[in-house]
């Protein structure tokens, strides 16, 4: 099941708040930026880079998700790892809030989002 009106809301309050901390300077911004989308009852957020051999074209590398369980009323987080599965992030693998979910991913306790 996808997310209220409401549910969408919060999550895009959360996400502009989180953009308008980590997104680069607007000069770099054409070879690295960052964005997220929302995927039916999941938040994505990813890097976004021109294709190394056409550069005219981007790409979009995600890094963190969460979806959320409505039956349990948390979110899951997840990192991508390097096989390009999507693993439970630890030590905070579910929060209550989207809030809490791009803090977070803010946070990055062990570096598995920024490095």
């Amino acid at each position: 099941m996808a997310l209220s009106e409401l549910e969408v809301k919060r999550v895009e309050k959360a996400a502009t708040v989180f953009l308008a901390t980590h997104r680069p300077p607007p000069e770099v911004r054409s070879k690295l930026d960052i964005g997220w989308h929302l995927d039916r009852q999941s938040i994505v957020i990813f890097e976004i880079r021109p294709i190394w051999n056409d550069p005219r074209s981007k790409e979009e590398y995600p890094f963190a998700k969460a979806t959320f369980v409505r039956t349990q009323g948390i979110w899951k987080i997840y990192w991508m790892r390097q096989d390009l599965k999507w693993h439970s992030y630890e030590p905070v693998s579910q929060v209550k809030t989207a809030e809490a979910v791009f803090e977070t991913v803010s946070k990055d306790e062990y570096g598995c989002f920024f490095g």
